[in-house]
């Protein structure tokens, strides 16, 4: 298993791994233009995992200037519990670092049992003290 940057030529690969992992929500921003867009305003800040030359895992991150953001953190089922969702981890973590960037947020559905597990159990922490409010300046409630 290996790490390298996440790529638009693994776009296809992606989504699908996105859309057969539960808990994970695909919306319009999840777009083919709209990946290309962040990955270009977020260069090297993005990551698969590669397995028998299979992406097995994917995140995304980026940040606005002062705070990093994680995105889309999933490991296939069966490579799961192997230390790859880490290993990722890692990677965005140390690539904002690289840019001055020394705090992460993340965002996981209420829902998501196993996703909130396993950000609670790597130390991440839960905050209830703010509240999250969303704008869409969209007629698309998908965006």
């Amino acid at each position: 298993m290996h790490i390298r940057n996440l790529t638009m030529d693994d776009y296809g690969a992606l989504i699908q791994l996105l859309t057969e992992t539960p808990g994970v929500t695909l919306r319009e921003a999840d777009s083919k233009p709209a990946t290309a867009n962040y990955l270009e305003r977020n260069p090297s800040l993005s990551f698969v995992a590669i397995c028998d030359d299979s992406i097995v895992g994917c995140i995304m991150s980026g940040h606005d200037g002062r705070r990093g953001y994680l995105q889309h953190l999933v490991v296939e089922p069966q490579y799961r519990r192997q230390g790859i969702g880490e290993k990722l981890v890692k990677a965005c973590l140390d690539a904002l670092a690289k840019e001055g960037i020394l705090k992460t947020h993340l965002f996981v559905f209420k829902d998501n049992d196993s996703g909130n597990s396993f950000w609670s159990d790597k130390g991440w922490i839960l905050r209830d003290e703010i509240n999250m409010y969303s704008f869409n300046n969209s007629t698309s409630e998908n965006i």
